[in-house]
């Protein structure tokens, strides 16, 4: 299903600096990747700790430790962020 996919990115809190709270800094790499293979994206917090999960079609395809996650970046070096765009490709 490349490039028209419309992924729902959950996405959890995680601590950095002593503070515990939702943050997109490590999804910009996942972000910029989606958006290069043409797929739509919407953000979406939960409350599950260090976590991010991809849904398509209301089925999880891939989640994952946020902190795996590069900090910034294009996501093109990020193993992980790799995974999680072949996986909604991958999708149907």
């Amino acid at each position: 299903m490349r490039g028209n996919a419309q992924v729902t990115v959950c996405y959890g809190p995680y601590e950095s600096c002593g503070l515990v709270k939702h943050r997109t800094f490590r999804l910009e790499g996942l972000q910029a990747l989606l958006k290069e293979h043409g797929h739509q994206f919407i953000l979406e917090e939960t409350a599950e700790w260090n976590k991010v999960e991809l849904v398509v079609h209301g089925e999880s395809v891939y989640t994952c430790d946020i902190r795996q996650l590069e900090f910034g970046g294009d996501g093109k070096l990020d193993p992980r962020c790799k995974e999680a765009v072949s996986a909604v490709d991958d999708a149907y």
